[in-house]
């Protein structure tokens, strides 16, 4: 069978693809063969060994598939042969068949096709439990996104909407805006390409603030880390949270801590893979949420560009370009 590697160090121009030997099911295991995979900012980052986690190599990049149940392993009783299903892999995805364990897969409906399901639960499992776990969202309150137009942004924009807030979307282009508004965000605005100067970032923290209306938003949803972090936190609500997905803009920021006095605010982590390791049960439940709230019409993924998989480099590198909107899949024929 076919898969995308990552043998050495390096950007996407780095991988190969090549023939490697078909999964068995191990006991409690299933074989998946596999339809679509969602591609995330991690695979950008892992195969230059600039994430958390660090696989032994040769892996193939992919923490998110869908796909049909093709063989079980003794002892799995959730799944059977023929079930369409998602998974999130962590790496591995990018193959035309995958083994994992069977605890790790979830039914998907038969109106969710596959492109949408391999683009579901990174993302929306991210912004879920940021939002509602972590940021202790309520309805009526304020929330502003920092790279609304992205993966995680998006699904951030219609979860917000979906808990009862009033979101505001904040892109680096008018079009990425429009889009956002389009997923149900409120109001949006536009931000420049950093780095950015001292005024520079006093403009900024005066074009959030212009949309953040009285006392300041009690949420902001940060997944650009970098010179777009504290010209955001200093616009934030009395008790507000600020939550920190990650780093897009490619530096992680430094925050004076005198802000948090002020605002009287947290800066709350989250980190949804050790999370949901850690507690089995709470992701579980977080799963069948989002599965009903995809079945209820309020969150549906918006999947932007498709590659094949002998193409997956090329989806890696238009991910990591920052021109991507929504969600980039790679289909499995």
């Amino acid at each position: 069978m076919k898969a995308v590697l990552s043998k050495v160090t390096g950007g996407p121009e780095t991988l190969v693809v090549e023939d490697i030997p078909a999964p068995e099911a191990k006991p409690g295991q299933a074989v998946i063969s596999v339809k679509a995979v969602g591609v995330n900012f991690p695979d950008v980052l892992m195969i230059e060994d600039k994430y958390q986690s660090r696989p032994p190599r040769p892996f193939s990049p992919g923490g998110e598939l869908s796909g049909v149940i093709e063989a079980v392993g003794e002892g799995v009783t959730n799944v059977k042969v023929g079930d369409r299903i998602l998974a999130n892999t962590g790496w591995g995805g990018m193959a035309e068949k995958v083994a994992l364990p069977a605890n790790r897969l979830w039914h998907i409906p038969d109106s969710m096709p596959h492109d949408e399901a391999a683009a579901f639960i990174l993302t929306y499992g991210t912004s879920y439990h940021a939002l509602k776990h972590r940021g202790r969202v309520k309805a009526g309150e304020s929330l502003l996104v920092l790279g609304a137009a992205g993966g995680v942004g998006l699904a951030a924009v219609e979860l917000g909407k979906a808990m009862g807030m009033r979101v505001v979307a904040a892109c680096s282009s008018e079009e990425k805006v429009e889009l956002a508004k389009k997923h149900g965000a409120d109001d949006g605005v536009v931000y420049g390409r950093g780095p950015f100067d001292r005024d520079a970032q006093k403009k900024l923290s005066e074009l959030f603030k212009s949309k953040a209306g009285e006392g300041g938003f009690d949420v902001i949803y940060d997944a650009v880390g970098g010179d777009y972090a504290e010209p955001a936190l200093r616009t934030i609500a009395w008790e507000g949270r600020y939550l920190v997905i990650g780093f897009a803009a490619g530096e992680i920021p430094k925050i004076p801590l005198n802000l948090t006095l002020l605002k009287g605010c947290e800066i709350v982590g989250v980190f949804w893979g050790t999370w949901a390791a850690k507690d089995p049960e709470a992701f579980a439940q977080s799963v069948k949420e989002l599965l009903d709230l995809y079945a209820a019409g309020k969150i549906k993924p918006y999947v932007s560009e498709r590659f094949p998989l002998d193409k997956g480099a090329d989806a890696i590198a238009h991910l990591g370009s920052r021109k991507a909107m929504g969600k980039v899949v790679v289909t499995v024929d």
